[in-house]
């Protein structure tokens, strides 16, 4: 029984409890982690890296159709969409190898099979090697999330996707309905979008990508509607049946009207269900709405009992996931009596935002709207990718950088893009906001010629009606 007992137990290998697991080890911690499924969890087998995967190849036939716009010849140009999942697959593969490469370097324990909460510092493991009986000081629950079902339609894999369905697809849907515009829904209207399905988006709120800057979901919905998406925002699916053939959807349209339309596929993205019941929570967390409730260092109201990612309140991101589990993993060693580590809590504030639609979108910080309703009198720069010489050489002049300060400090406040490769730059105004970075900070930085990171200086220069470019 001492081989199965460890200073910290980790349950679930996702972005955050396998990064929590290898910061304890770091410390000094004698550490296991449980996984039921695939090292890495959703987000490195199922989300965000093969859909990354998947989306540039779409990327890449995109641009190959458009060879044209760049002095090229092609020719006969095809997508095939067994080879696009196969590569997605692969690289998928690669990286769960390498989690596991990191366990044993580490020298992580691994237990594979469903673990189950016995007590604050007991669990038990079903899986390869039966039942095991494991013991921890502390226990570090980083159980994740699945997709949101329909009530009225269940996902069936054959017709009804979430997005797991939707990365494995045995053939490429003709008439793709997509239920719900946040990142999940945006991405795959995209990626279908560009590999020829006629793509329909469905979003019950009033425009697209409602956690974005107003300006940023208009400017997408503009691209989106000139790529061929149909987008209908203030509408709702009211029924959908479901045959051998397809799926007859019935719409409700934002003026109040009902109508049916003819589908080959619908991909459900309609939010995340935390995965917290069934593993011996009860009594020893509190919950809401199935999340669990954590201090900001992950704490939950029972002694040695800890929750990160996604099973815990939003943002549900994997990036956000993984600071929490170092967050976490060195509070925990200070308890343990670790005097060399400070942990810090989380800043929800600080936490950068990422959609791989083409155009794609970045943010960080209040939006415009927030800011104002949170009392702040705002200065707002806009530059667009036009005013930008690097975007112009690339064929990528669509998009535009907006920045928002707090008009009495300078403070950064916010960062919103839609653009190529946004998501690479975003992260610049996101060490900005963590240093606590004002304007003139940010005006007195140098930034590189010719590149798409110019625009963010631009952005700023805007706000004090200083822009050169534009």
């Amino acid at each position: 029984m001492a081989d199965n007992q460890y200073d910290v137990i980790v349950l679930g290998s996702g972005p955050g409890g396998y990064v929590a697991a290898i910061r304890c080890a770091q410390l000094g911690l004698k550490t296991a982690i449980v996984e039921r499924e695939n090292l890495g969890g959703i987000c490195l087998n199922w989300g965000c890296i093969p859909t990354k995967a998947m989306l540039r190849s779409a990327e890449i036939f995109h641009y190959m159709q458009h060879a044209g716009d760049y002095g090229l010849v092609a020719q006969g140009i095809e997508a095939d969409l067994a080879a696009i999942v196969k590569r997605s697959r692969g690289v998928a593969k690669q990286l769960n190898q390498g989690i596991g490469h990191l366990m044993k370097k580490n020298k992580i324990t691994v237990h594979m099979g469903s673990g189950t909460l016995t007590g604050a510092n007991s669990l038990t493991v079903n899986g390869e090697k039966g039942e095991e009986a494991l013991t921890a000081r502390h226990i570090i629950v980083a159980t994740g999330a699945r997709a949101r079902d329909l009530p009225f339609a269940p996902a069936d894999g054959k017709r009804v996707w979430t997005y797991r369905h939707a990365m494995t697809p045995a053939e490429l849907p003709k008439k793709l309905l997509v239920i719900g515009s946040g990142a999940i829904g945006i991405e795959f209207a995209s990626f279908y979008n560009d590999l020829g399905s006629e793509v329909t988006v469905v979003e019950m709120l009033d425009r697209i990508v409602p956690v974005e800057d107003a300006d940023v979901s208009t400017f997408l919905e503009k691209s989106l509607k000139k790529q061929g998406i149909t987008i209908m925002t203030g509408a709702g699916v009211e029924d959908i049946k479901v045959s051998d053939k397809g799926i007859t959807a019935t719409i409700k349209d934002k003026a109040g009207k009902s109508a049916t339309g003819e589908y080959s596929h619908v991909i459900v993205a309609i939010g995340i269900v935390p995965n917290t019941e069934n593993i011996g929570l009860e009594g020893l967390a509190d919950m809401d709405r199935g999340f669990i409730q954590i201090d900001p260092y992950g704490r939950t109201k029972t002694k040695g009992l800890w929750a990160i990612g996604d099973c815990t309140p939003g943002p549900w991101l994997a990036h956000k996931a993984s600071h929490e589990g170092v967050t976490c993993a060195e509070a925990i060693a200070k308890e343990l009596g670790n005097t060399e580590v400070h942990p810090h809590p989380l800043n929800r504030n600080n936490i950068p935002g990422c959609t791989y639609c083409h155009p794609q979108i970045a943010s960080v910080g209040l939006t415009e709207a927030k800011a104002k309703e949170a009392g702040y009198e705002v200065k707002v720069g806009n530059f667009p990718f036009i005013g930008n010489g690097k975007a112009i050489a690339l064929g990528e002049a669509e998009g535009f950088i907006k920045t928002v300060f707090d008009a009495k400090t300078g403070e950064l406040l916010g960062a919103h893009m839609v653009g190529a490769e946004v998501t690479e730059l975003i992260q610049g105004y996101t060490v900005g906001k963590t240093l606590e970075t004002t304007e003139a900070e940010l005006m007195q930085t140098v930034f590189p010629h010719p590149t798409l990171s110019e625009m963010m200086h631009e952005s700023v220069l805007d706000a004090y009606g200083r822009a050169l470019h534009f």
